[in-house]
């Protein structure tokens, strides 16, 4: 029992539970959203790597004068680099980094490489 005047030692521990708990929900939160900005950034140069790629291929069978100067344009329409792009007869690769977002992804890039190019064979059916 306390003496009238004096505080009961557990008094205010609610307030430094209720910090702990907002600290790791916040902490929580933050991983979720960088997670979230990876994803994002891994599907934006997935996207812009495939249609790099697809475009450059097409530019190559049209016989223009720089299929990758079509796929830098791609790239760059969709927001990431093209950070390599080599031609092997009439096949296209195509390496493109988006980068990613938020305070996690400071400095990250997310890397992605796609082929194009004639198909192997007939198409069956």
């Amino acid at each position: 029992m306390t003496a009238a005047g004096e505080r009961a030692p557990d008094r205010g521990s609610g307030t430094t539970y209720a910090i702990v708990v907002l600290a790791v929900l916040t902490t929580l939160a933050l991983g979720a959203a960088a997670v979230g900005g990876a994803i994002t950034a891994r599907h934006q140069a997935m996207t812009a790597a495939d249609l790099a790629a697809l475009a450059a291929a097409d530019a190559l069978a049209r016989a223009d004068a720089d299929p990758c100067a079509v796929a830098e344009r791609i790239a760059s329409r969709h927001e990431v680099v093209l950070l390599g792009c080599e031609l092997d007869g009439m096949v296209v690769d195509v390496v493109v980094g988006a980068p990613v977002g938020g305070l996690a992804g400071l400095g990250l890039v997310a890397r992605m490489q796609a082929r194009a190019g004639p198909g192997g064979g007939e198409a069956g059916g």
